[in-house]
């Protein structure tokens, strides 16, 4: 009997808004063959991202697609592997003679090293390997000193003493996700000038072991050789990895004290509205309520196509994706993601801005 290979895993981690989607997406597009599983680690209740990777065109129906990506709900794969991700990896252990690769998308406030770990359980680690941890930066966010381009969320988090020479948490979740990388990608660089560029790929590369390669990109246009086939096995040495959060999972504690727990994700449905009120309320709403993320989809008056929204801060893409179906309630669903967000407050002033 034949014994089959080791089936490679990818795993891609960055911040909210750094571009892991798109990595995935230009991924998948030039897949040139390879049968590739996803697993998008969705934080907040609407598989946003899920869809927007069903969209893309890797040469198979709908129907092969959505059997095809795997969404983790809760947004911690730390904290959910024994609930959801052991299960999805059981599956798809028991398909992969009709795989080559499996990609893992984190939430941008997931931690890497405990899903690295988890690939050293005898059921997983006798049938996968992590290929590599991909980390993507923000390379304009880590130039401004913001590290996830969210400057008034930074401040807030640097505790009371300005004077102190203190980390805040967005920093070590920073500093985490570039301890468990393989491949450091700098994303945004044409959004950013050569001076700058040169500057954070220094800051970036003092907390990586001299092995771990940085590359530089434009929305994660790179080759995928230079993606996948890495072979680094990195849950042969993720151990000696060192990363702020290490104490969180020893022995059994619990998680309540995890830093991304004071993230709140608000999930708003709304009727149809005007596309331009929409916009404006919402960037309202980040200006004054600190929203790091805003995601979904609005449904705009005599219009037959759905529009998709994605924000980082204040900066917001949109665009029509596809046709609501025969069958489908025309309403607008949003996640807006932040800290210490009240959803009756967010709902409220949305629901006035558009007079709905």
């Amino acid at each position: 009997m034949k014994t089959l290979a080791k089936l490679p895993v990818t795993i891609v981690t960055g911040f909210l808004g750094s571009g892991k989607t798109t990595l995935l997406r230009h991924m998948l597009d030039n897949a040139q063959g390879r049968r590739i599983a996803v697993i998008v680690n969705e934080f907040g209740e609407l598989g946003i991202d899920g869809e927007i990777l069903k969209q893309c065109s890797i040469g198979c129906t709908e129907e092969e697609a959505n059997g095809r990506v795997y969404e983790l709900a809760n947004g911690c794969l730390c904290c959910t592997v024994q609930e959801e991700f052991f299960p999805v990896m059981r599956e798809l252990v028991a398909r992969r003679g009709d795989l080559d690769h499996i990609l893992i998308e984190t939430s941008g406030l997931a931690l890497p090293k405990p899903l690295v770990q988890a690939f050293q359980w005898p059921e997983i680690r006798s049938a996968c390997t992590v290929d590599a941890v991909i980390t993507v930066v923000d390379s304009p966010a880590v130039a401004a000193g913001t590290f996830a381009a969210f400057p008034d969320q930074v401040d807030a988090q640097r505790k009371l003493d300005p004077n102190l020479d203190h980390e805040s948490p967005l920093h070590e979740l920073f500093a985490d996700q570039l301890a468990s990388a393989d491949l450091v990608i700098l994303n945004k660089t044409d959004l950013i000038n050569p001076a700058d560029l040169a500057r954070v790929r220094l800051e970036v590369a003092e907390e990586l072991p001299p092995a771990v390669k940085i590359v530089e990109a434009s929305s994660g246009r790179l080759p995928l050789d230079v993606l996948i086939g890495l072979g680094a096995g990195s849950e042969e040495h993720i151990d000696s990895r060192h990363s702020h959060h290490d104490h969180h999972h020893d022995g059994d504690d619990d998680h309540d004290d995890h830093d991304h727990d004071a993230f709140d994700s608000i999930s708003i449905q709304l009727p149809q509205a005007d596309e331009s009120l929409l916009m404006d309320a919402l960037t309202q709403l980040v200006v004054q309520h600190g929203i790091l993320r805003v995601k979904g989809f609005a449904a705009v008056p005599n219009k037959p196509m759905r529009l998709l929204i994605q924000g980082v801060g204040t900066r917001f893409d949109k665009h029509f994706d596809r046709q609501w179906g025969a069958e489908e309630a025309r309403v607008t669903r949003l996640v807006l993601i932040g800290q210490e967000l009240d959803a009756t407050v967010l709902e409220a002033q949305l629901r006035a801005a558009l007079s709905v």
